[in-house]
């Protein structure tokens, strides 16, 4: 019997990879693309939304905005037209969540460093602290590249409304005007200046999540 099959064992082989290449062409076709939801400041928490913007259910774009590099060069949202970028909120003093989340930005800064059509984005949330030479030396500590990543610092009301109105990722320090407790969070932002995810900047399976993410908007 097994002398019967064995001019055919060849074939079978063949046959069954082939079925395997077919099996797999059409799960690929068949499974649906995952989509980038588009996040509204009614989506999420209250405690990170100002009041102003928590009922916006459709058409929230990041605010203009003017602030200054590490380097001192005075910059708008224009650098970041027409790009996917990552933007957080950090101080250079900070010892609890920055420093891991630094390291993660820097992370990303190597895997997306052939990438022109992302960038990078770091508002400090002290700017009494974090001056443009403070920023400098931190980022030449960090090995920050200036033409992927932006430390940023400027007006505190600027940067206030910005975490909490636009990019809605900080809780208000109680009795305390402009003042923020910023969170661990790091947003995507897609070209049409959406927000598209958020993401755990102390995570790095997070991080990991947040560029593949990021390759989905580049297909776009």
């Amino acid at each position: 019997m097994l002398k019967f099959f064995a001019p055919y064992k060849k074939f079978a082989i063949g046959l069954l990879v082939v079925s395997a290449i077919i099996v797999t062409w059409i799960y690929s076709l068949l499974k649906p693309q995952r989509i980038l939801p588009i996040y509204e400041p009614n989506q999420v928490n209250t405690e990170l939304v100002d009041s102003t913007v928590q009922e916006i259910r459709k058409y929230h774009r990041i605010a203009d905005w003017v602030l200054v590099n590490q380097n001192g060069d005075t910059i708008s949202e224009e650098k970041y037209a027409n790009k996917v970028y990552v933007a957080d909120f950090f101080f250079t003093t900070c010892q609890t969540i920055c420093p891991k989340m630094t390291q993660h930005m820097g992370y990303l800064q190597n895997k997306l460093k052939d990438q022109k059509e992302v960038l990078l984005l770091s508002h400090t949330v002290t700017p009494e602290i974090d001056t443009v030479a403070q920023l400098n030396r931190y980022a030449k500590k960090k090995g920050v590249q200036i033409d992927k990543w932006n430390l940023v610092t400027g007006n505190k009301k600027t940067i206030y409304d910005l975490a909490r109105k636009s990019y809605l990722v900080a809780k208000v320090k109680p009795y305390s005007k402009y003042d923020l407790i910023h969170t661990e969070n790091f947003v995507l932002v897609d070209r049409k200046r959406r927000i598209r995810g958020y993401y755990d900047g102390t995570n790095l399976k997070e991080v990991q999540q947040l560029l593949e993410d990021i390759d989905l908007l580049l297909d776009k």
